[in-house]
Formats: C-alpha cells, structure tokens, sequence
C-alpha cells in the first residue's frame, strides 16, 4: 500500500475537475483544472467557486479538506469496515494523511467525485446472499474471525457512509444501498425503516426508491436505490453540513439554514416546499436522525445547477432526546416552530398549512 501521497487529481465521469496537493500536515490545497473553469460548474458553491484560484480550506475539521472532498470518505459503518481492514494489515489508520484515505476510496465514494492515484484492491471472490453477508456483518460486529469474508464486507461497504452496516450492490443493472441491524438493534429495523419511506412517500416527500429485500433470517432488508448513480453515469453530491464547511457530527444547524441555502443554490423552484414538507414530516413523524449530512444537494446537468436530492435515511428515532437540527431555535419543536418557520421564510402560510394537514392525516390514518 502507497502510504505517502503529496498529489492527487480529482476527476469527476472521466473529466479532470482539479488538484490536490499536500503542503504540510495540516494543509491542503485545491485548484480547478483549467478546462474543468470554462466547461464544468463549482463543486462546492460557496467554498470553492469556479476560478483559478488556490484554495486553502481554514476548516478545523477534515485535516486540511474542503468539507465536499471528505464526503467522499466513509464514515460510520464504512470506517469500521477500513479500520479493521488495516488493522489486519498493521496499519494504523490514524496516520493516514487525508489523500492517503481519498486514495483507498478513489472510485467507490459517494457521489461523483473519483480520486487518483489509487490503491490496487486484492480480486475476491463475492458473494451476494443477504443472509450470508448478515452472518458476516454479525461476526464482525461481535469480534469473530471464524469463516467471516472481511474482505468480502470491506469491497461491499467500506465506501459507506452512516452507523448501520450496509452493503452496495448492483441489480439488474441498478445500483442499490442495502441496510442490517447494528449491535444491539432489533432485527425487524429494516421493515420499520421500509414503513417509514412508505409513509414519507405517502405525505409527497421526494423519496428514493426503495424496496424489501427478502430474508429467510428477519422479515426483510431495507434497500435504497442509489440517486447519485444513473446507469454508468455518477451524479455530484454535496451535503448541507459540507456546503457550510461544517460536520455533521456537532449539532449546529438550523432548518433555517437549509431553506437560506436552497433560496442559494437551487434552481428547482419548488424546493422551498419539499424542504418545508420533509422538516414537517421529520418533526411529526419523529425522525430526529435529521443532521446535516442527511440533507443533501446534486448538481443537475440539465438545469445547470443544485437541487434538493431525494430525501433518504427516514426512520423513527424513539431514543433520540432532540432532533439533530433545530427548527427555529428548538430541539423538540412543535407545529408552533413549523409555522415560524413559514413565516420567517415568507412561504405561502396555506400550503404550508396543507402539508401540515396532509401529514398529519398520512402518519394518523395510513394501515402499513
């Protein structure tokens, strides 16, 4: 394994979108490439404008990144998965340097962006039974080394991001997200997670397609189709925290902030109300899990600019004390800071009351 990376190149569907360069430990510069100037758009709208320009990111965050570039590293589950895949190799994960981490993920991060050089990955042998990668995930979670394919979980999931194991398959030629019960978790999570998109679906909300994948072992695991994948095109995705440079591990955002960067970036004209829709249902319905790297944005070719993504990782968080962002200043909000909301983003105070309505109706009278 390359253990030393000063420079790296960022590419995005084949096309060379920019730089990254080491400089000292702690600091990393970006620059555009200069076709990628006159024929591409800004990755990231506020930080890293199309220009030619050097950038330096002052973030205390992401060891010298731009907060778009560390979206691309797994978090969660997909670091467990890395962390131990280096351990066995007797490697300490924690002396990588960030192009080092950029270079294990290179073409199998979130979203768009492709990073080289990268590491050359051992051939395995896959295998696809849902309820044999459970056993493995069970395994691993519980420290057990007996028939379990490390190898096998870390080529399926260590590009992962969130908490709950997961594995990224293709099906039928579509890509898909699928997820397992973590330690300690009931193992009916993916059928709870399956009625909870179905009744976001119900209320509007723009949800990514999802479905039941069948288990001898549970009543079913929760798959999501892949929004930033269309066929063998990648799609670039920013999350909110990373538009705004921060983590999504601090709870430092307000609802507000993402309707004040919506009014921004987006060039769907209806993206206040989804945004109001999904805020709305999250409170009603109970899904606190609502921080800032579960509401993102894609670049769409055809509008030339940023839209809300599909909404995804909807569940109801019974033993979350707040949301992870407020909505108006409040970690338990009521209809009171939904409708302060409307109103301090000036939306139309009836449709806004109507999505009110409508989910509260869903959620109250829908038989799942």
């Amino acid at each position: 394994m390359q253990l030393t990376i000063q420079k790296m190149e960022v590419y995005y569907n084949n096309q060379l979108v920019g730089y990254l360069e080491m400089i000292d430990e702690d600091t990393i510069a970006f620059q555009y490439d200069t076709d990628w100037i006159k024929k591409g758009f800004s990755i990231s709208p506020f930080s890293l404008p199309l220009s030619d320009k050097v950038y330096i990111s002052n973030s205390p965050y992401f060891k010298g990144l731009y907060a778009v570039f560390n979206d691309s590293l797994p978090d969660g589950w997909g670091e467990f998965l890395i962390r131990r895949m280096l351990l066995r190799k007797k490697i300490n994960f924690e002396k990588l340097s960030p192009l080092v981490r950029l270079s294990l993920v290179n073409q199998t991060g979130l979203g768009g962006l492709e990073y080289l050089p990268k590491q050359k990955k051992d051939q395995i042998n896959e295998t696809t039974d849902l309820d044999l990668i459970a056993a493995d995930i069970n395994k691993e979670l519980n420290n057990r080394t007996d028939g379990l394919s490390l190898d096998n979980l870390y080529k399926l999931g260590g590009a992962s991001g969130g908490a709950r194991p997961k594995v990224h398959l293709k099906i039928n030629n579509e890509e898909w997200i699928i997820k397992f019960a973590a330690i300690n978790e009931s193992s009916l999570v993916g059928i709870e997670e399956y009625k909870a998109n179905i009744l976001a679906k119900e209320c509007g909300i723009n949800v990514s397609e999802f479905k039941l994948f069948d288990s001898k072992l549970t009543k079913g695991f929760f798959g999501t189709k892949r929004f930033d994948r269309i066929g063998d095109k990648k799609i670039h995705v920013i999350a909110l925290s990373s538009i705004l440079e921060t983590t999504h591990q601090i709870s430092n955002l307000d609802y507000i902030h993402l309707f004040q960067v919506i009014q921004k970036i987006s060039v769907n004209p209806d993206d206040l109300y989804e945004a109001y829709r999904r805020m709305c249902f999250n409170v009603l319905y109970g899904n606190k899990d609502d921080h800032g790297k579960n509401h993102s944005f894609i670049y769409d070719e055809v509008k030339k600019g940023y839209v809300l993504s599909k909404a995804y990782d909807i569940t109801n968080t019974i033993d979350k004390l707040e949301h992870e962002m407020t909505v108006n200043g409040s970690g338990n909000p009521t209809e009171k800071e939904l409708i302060e909301v409307q109103e301090r983003m000036q939306l139309s105070k009836e449709k806004c009351l109507s999505i009110i309505e409508n989910i509260k109706r869903v959620i109250n009278n829908i038989t799942l």
